[in-house]
């Protein structure tokens, strides 16, 4: 896993080494190519496509096949049969225009149920499998909010990565996933880091004088975990994307003062803004 404060991030020897903050589509259409394109411009080249076309597919067309080089393609796919991931791992490619998808990711697993009848003999998991054998596919990546099932799986050894919420209203991810994920030496990719908007928002609890600070200190928070090898920033505007990429400005890691600061109101949001495991 990277040092914590490299802002760069190698997730395989085969990938080209990325920028810890990554960028992520949500399927609201928010970010148009020109976002994604400026975002690229600064030196972001971890991208996580929703499955639906919107500036980022469009972005990813575009480019040619020197600057696609430069990235590692995350994309989230949610069939559970042979023939359903086909069909959408084939659909995925055609819509971002590429031969390679570096990292598919199984979306949303969130039972044991699901993993199995994905892996099952008739299951999507076989597909991937083989597009990965063929060089179609780099690495498998599953993203899930039950933290115990992805360690469980990650333990396993049948996926390369793993995309996992971790924000400092919900840190589990240090003591389930993150030792398993160094021992295993996959990738973990940090989404939420914002708790969907809380944290750099104030609670009732807050002590006096103190004014929670803006989305950088957020991302800045999960990148200061060396376990978490890309932090995913979705903006909702240009607006938003400004604000986030101000990190890449000032590559610095939060002072321990700092650090405490912000791990405390986490715990406040947990408190306040309800309640996740």
């Amino acid at each position: 896993m990277p040092p914590a404060w490299s802002l760069t991030a190698s997730l395989a020897p085969d990938l080209p080494p990325v920028c810890r903050l990554g960028l992520a589509t949500r399927g609201d259409a928010a970010l148009g190519p020109d976002d994604v394109h400026y975002a690229l411009s600064r030196g972001v080249n971890y991208l996580n496509w929703c499955g639906r076309p919107d500036g980022l597919s469009r972005a990813v067309r575009e480019l040619d096949p020197a600057a696609r080089a430069k990235l590692v393609l995350a994309a989230q796919l949610s069939a559970y049969g042979y023939d359903e991931m086909k069909r959408e791992f084939e659909a995925a490619r055609e819509a971002l225009g590429v031969e390679r998808l570096d990292v598919p990711t199984f979306y949303w697993m969130e039972s044991r149920e699901q993993w199995n009848e994905l892996t099952g003999p008739r299951g999507g998991y076989r597909c991937l499998k083989e597009a990965q054998a063929r060089g179609e596919v780099r690495l498998l990546g599953l993203t899930s909010h039950q933290r115990k099932l992805a360690a469980e799986i990650a333990a396993e050894g049948t996926i390369d990565l793993l995309m996992i919420r971790y924000n400092a209203a919900h840190a589990g991810a240090e003591r389930e996933i993150f030792p398993v994920a160094g021992e295993r030496r996959i990738p973990v990719v940090a989404y939420t880091c914002l708790r969907w908007g809380a944290l750099p928002r104030p609670t009732p609890d807050d002590p006096p004088g103190f004014a929670p600070p803006p989305a950088p200190a957020w991302y800045r928070w999960a990148l200061q975990h060396p376990g978490v090898a890309v932090a995913i920033m979705a903006p909702a505007s240009r607006a938003e994307l400004d604000a986030d990429l101000a990190l890449l400005d000032d590559p610095q890691p939060l002072d321990p003062d700092a650090y405490e600061r912000l791990s405390a109101h986490g715990l406040r949001v947990r408190k306040h803004a309800g309640r996740f495991p």
